[in-house]
């Protein structure tokens, strides 16, 4: 029997964590254009841009494999700076039969957690989510440096 276990991902950032939070909660729809080679759709499809309860459809590649999600937005903790996504569609469904994403923005770091139970014994752990997470949190914190 599978259970639920856990991967993290940390990357340091520079940029204000009010900055990194605010931006992860209202701009995830930008992510197409700063990181093409990841991300070819980002589509609000319900709800509204920094509200729990919104769901976005992402075409992405997770290394060389297209991948598509719908992904819902779980919670958002403005005490603790953190957002919870959880999809509801998509391949990632058929590899895990849990998946919750949790990214908390904290002075100096970004912190990505995924809990996830392996739909069989033959899927691999998600550390491919965790990595491409944190080259995206890189990514972004380095745009947010060069924002006045």
């Amino acid at each position: 029997m599978t259970q639920i276990a856990k991967t993290e991902a940390k990357a340091e950032i520079k940029s204000s964590p009010v900055k990194v939070f605010d931006f992860l909660k209202y701009n995830l729809n930008q992510f197409l254009h700063m990181f093409p080679q990841a991300f070819k759709k980002v589509e609000l499809l319900e709800g509204e841009e920094g509200q729990a309860g919104n769901v976005r459809l992402l075409e992405y590649a997770l290394g060389n494999e297209p991948m598509t999600a719908k992904v819902k937005t779980e919670a958002i903790n403005e005490d603790e700076k953190s957002i919870t996504f959880i999809p509801i569609e998509g391949e990632i469904m058929r590899i895990y039969t849990t998946f919750v994403a949790k990214v908390t923005v904290g002075d100096g770091y970004v912190m990505w957690s995924i809990e996830y139970e392996k739909a069989n014994d033959s899927v691999p752990n998600p550390d491919s989510y965790a990595k491409l997470a944190a080259q995206i949190t890189k990514g972004l914190d380095a745009y947010l440096c060069t924002q006045i």
